[in-house]
């Protein structure tokens, strides 16, 4: 009878994607409420051209309540994400609050000392992390 149960949690996890699910208000509250460190997942779409920064790729990004962020995606820990201006994107990551930006790090999957769980950018049915 366990073995069942946990045969039917797996499956239940598969067909929900078994990742974290955008949730553009709770972003929103997060920004607002400047709770850096904050864990979020969101969706939004690419509003310029990728960046190289050094080992990390920058996305402007803008939500469907139209807050603007900058996703700071590590490239030396991550593959780069091969977003162009338009692409819709789900990122899961960190928010941090620096004074006048608001953005997003820890989107891979090898957390370094920084970045306290995993994190990805999910770009036409793809994971980067």
């Amino acid at each position: 009878m366990r073995s069942l149960a946990a045969l039917l949690a797996a499956a239940l996890l598969l067909a929900c994607g078994g990742r974290e699910q955008p949730d553009d208000q709770g972003l929103h509250d997060a920004i607002k409420q400047r709770r850096a460190g904050a864990e979020v997942t969101f969706d939004g779409t690419v509003a310029g051209p990728p960046q190289q920064v050094g080992g990390h790729e920058h996305l402007a990004v803008t939500t469907p309540l139209g807050d603007r962020l900058e996703v700071d995606h590590n490239t030396s820990l991550a593959p780069s994400v091969p977003a162009r201006e338009g692409d819709r994107v789900v990122v899961h990551g960190e928010l941090y609050v620096d004074p006048g930006q608001v953005g997003v790090h820890c989107t891979h999957a090898h957390t370094s000392s920084g970045c306290p769980y995993p994190g990805w950018i999910e770009l036409g049915g793809n994971y980067y992390e």
